[in-house]
């Protein structure tokens, strides 16, 4: 049985922004058994396509989906789970948390110090820019939809200031292919969770600076600038109504700059090892992040400048119906590559579960592959019913 909260696709249909589109190509969407069809394999779906593929999926598997159904809590049993749901009461051997890492918006504390006057909204209740006053828009955050939303806000006639701290540079395609193509082709995306040096850091990486439109754009803090959008360093502090900004951006750059560097030459090395030069063209360079001339370290939150801000600071897990001890002191599961660490409790959809495409949808197959072959090991000796 599946529960879900309200409708299939239910995060896809309530918390994403009207003009979203997918960062992966068409061709990369695929579940098990399942795949686009449509004419546009390099186009990026929209937000009701994605719907509808989702969607499309669940009836063809005729997944035993139960929606309208939200579970106020998971604890142990003698013999399992006791799950509670406002439809009514469940047992069950097993339970797989799939409710993904974007629950909640990550908010970070300084939202506290910010004058009253402003308003404020996360990316997961931000819509379009109709819904934001006239007037300068500070986004705080640079990744995938730190960028995109800056651009979008930029380009509907409010001046935006972007907030720059740790970010993912990629180009949207390199030697005539798309970035995502390299990054399944060369098998980074399946490099598995054990085998990655620092783990709890390529979990927290934010999203790279990818945009899907039909022109495969690149969207990167150059392209950013050139179009009139305000760069400065990571919100810092709020004190006095001012907002102070970390005066590292060129660090910031350099480091980003220098990590796609690297990751071009493993796509450039794969290329040559396997014969596939000819095939996708000679390798590519792209322009160093050029910083502003001036970067201010402070703006005044009254003086009418900036009328509000976007949170793209990212989303976090929420697990607060979760009455199972197997949290850490941050909130996070404490699980190996998706067996949490209680018997007969799983997590699938989380960044690097068991691979680096984990999060992708086209990542969830292997993963889940994985963890059902565990599952059904557990069950074998255990009993017979899940959910």
């Amino acid at each position: 049985m599946v529960l879900e909260r309200g409708e299939v696709a239910e995060s896809w249909r309530r918390q994403r922004w009207d003009s979203l589109r997918l960062l992966t190509p068409n061709w990369q969407s695929r579940l098990p058994g399942y795949c686009y069809n449509g004419r546009d394999p390099d186009g990026f779906m929209t937000m009701p396509e994605v719907i509808g593929f989702i969607s499309g999926f669940a009836a063809a598997v005729a997944a035993p989906v139960r929606s309208h159904t939200t579970v106020s809590s998971v604890r142990q049993a003698d013999d399992g789970y006791h799950v509670t749901t406002d439809n009514g009461e469940l047992r069950c051997r097993c339970v797989v948390l799939a409710s993904g890492a974007c629950n909640v918006a990550n908010v970070p504390g300084v939202r506290q110090a910010i004058p009253s006057s402003i308003e404020c909204v996360s990316s997961l209740d931000y819509r379009n820019p109709g819904q934001l006053p006239e007037g300068g828009v500070l986004v705080v955050g640079a990744s995938a939809s730190g960028v995109q939303l800056a651009d979008e806000i930029q380009r509907s006639g409010r001046p935006v200031t972007l907030s720059v701290g740790e970010h993912v540079r990629l180009p949207r395609t390199y030697r005539r292919r798309d970035v995502l193509w390299w990054m399944e082709a060369s098998g980074v995306w399946n490099q598995r969770y054990d085998e990655v040096d620092d783990l709890a850091r390529a979990r927290g990486l934010p999203s790279p600076q990818l945009i899907g439109t039909p022109e495969r754009t690149t969207l990167d803090l150059n392209a950013l600038r050139a179009a009139g959008v305000a760069l400065v360093g990571r919100l810092a502090a709020v004190r006095d109504d001012r907002a102070l900004f970390s005066g590292g951006l060129r660090n910031q750059f350099a480091l980003a700059d220098l990590k796609m560097e690297r990751l071009l030459d493993t796509f450039d090395e794969w290329a040559r090892d396997h014969a596939r030069d000819a095939e996708v063209g000679p390798p590519e360079r792209f322009e160093p992040t050029q910083p502003p001339v001036l970067s201010p370290l402070s703006l005044d939150l009254t003086g009418g400048r900036i009328r509000s801000i976007v949170w793209a600071t990212g989303s976090r897990p929420d697990y607060s119906w979760l009455d199972v001890p197997v949290l850490d002191r941050k909130g996070f599961l404490r699980h190996e590559g998706g067996v949490v660490d209680a018997p007969g409790l799983y997590a699938l959809g989380l960044p690097v579960l068991r691979r680096r495409k984990s999060t992708f949808i086209h990542g969830a197959e292997d993963d889940a592959r994985d963890l059902m072959e565990h599952l059904a090991g557990y069950l074998a000796h255990a009993g017979t019913s899940a959910v």
